[in-house]
């Protein structure tokens, strides 16, 4: 019987430190839960560890053969372009090494369950207060926003799905950098459409820069629009039911089952204003604690979806 692949999670990466404290924690616990399984995870950018140390971790404890999965909701420039360059990467420092590659997260029904608890939560009879109807309710949910027209109607479909059976009035989307938009105009759309009741939902997984400023634009809008009672929901989180949904990526990716849908994708497809991206080799980010010897950006053939 041939030893099942090892587990590499990557991460974006974030300037704070809670944020990407809680993704090392949630790493911990993947290999808690998984005791057989070498665990190891790491960064694209901004936080330590890099997810080359986090290859050389697991190459020192024998590994030869690893399952990556990006700790990410949506496939944008870092899932598509960076996470894969970078691997490339890594098996050039490595020689002997191979991996396959998961699909991003989201959006998948277990985590469209646990962000309904999450307005759940906003909702419910804090203070003495009964829950709030759904029915009154309009849901804005926040995601991270990229270049990446595919990456930003990834938030639109997260957002159709959870507005499908739930009840809500209606979810509509905006982004906290890079795409419109904007939160105080997803929050001014609402109100136009006759919200009365608002829940801003943050479509992240771990608390961090981008999530709070979500929540103090939400509070500074709602400040200046005392005719609307605006609540403010939590990110995901390190749930349960995000740790099994990792553990069936990464079965996916260990039977080499993962089939990426290519059909919007900017590096394949010439979407209008986008068209200079068709064909572009795809570079790994310089992350500056990898002590590697490659330090600039190398090429590594095209754009490296599985198919």
């Amino acid at each position: 019987m041939t030893t099942p692949p090892a587990l590499l999670i990557a991460g974006h990466g974030t300037r704070d430190e809670a944020g990407a404290e809680a993704f090392r924690a949630f790493v911990r616990e993947l290999g808690r839960r998984n005791p057989e399984l070498p665990v190891a995870g790491g960064f694209i950018e901004l936080s330590p560890p890099p997810l080359g140390e986090a290859v050389s971790d697991l190459v020192e404890r024998g590994v030869r053969r690893f399952a990556a999965v990006p700790l990410m909701l949506v496939s944008a420039g870092h899932a598509k372009g960076d996470i894969p360059a970078a691997l490339a990467r890594e098996k050039e420092r490595h020689p002997g090494i191979s991996y396959t590659y998961g699909r991003p997260l989201g959006p998948h029904p277990a985590l469209l369950s646990v962000l309904e608890r999450r307005l759940d939560e906003a909702l419910g009879g804090d203070g003495g207060r009964a829950p709030l109807d759904r029915a009154d309710v309009t849901v804005l949910l926040v995601g991270r926003g990229s270049t990446d027209p595919d990456a930003n109607a990834e938030v639109h479909r997260a957002a159709r799905l959870l507005w499908e059976g739930r009840g809500y009035a209606g979810v509509e989307t905006a982004f906290v950098s890079l795409a419109a938009p904007d939160v105080p105009s997803g929050l001014d759309r609402c109100l136009r459409l006759g919200a009365r009741r608002i829940v801003v939902l943050p479509y992240f997984l771990f608390t961090g820069i981008l999530p709070e400023r979500v929540r103090q634009q939400t509070e500074g809008w709602a400040a200046a629009h005392p005719e609307a009672e605006v609540r403010s929901a939590d990110v995901i989180g390190p749930e349960p039911e995000l740790l099994d949904l990792v553990m069936e990526r990464y079965r996916e990716a260990a039977a080499d089952q993962v089939r990426m849908n290519c059909d919007s994708c900017v590096y394949r497809i010439a979407m209008p204003g986008f068209e200079d991206k068709v064909g572009l080799p795809q570079q790994p980010h310089f992350h500056p604690d990898d002590d590697g010897h490659e330090h600039g950006h190398h090429h590594h053939g095209g754009h490296a979806h599985a198919h």
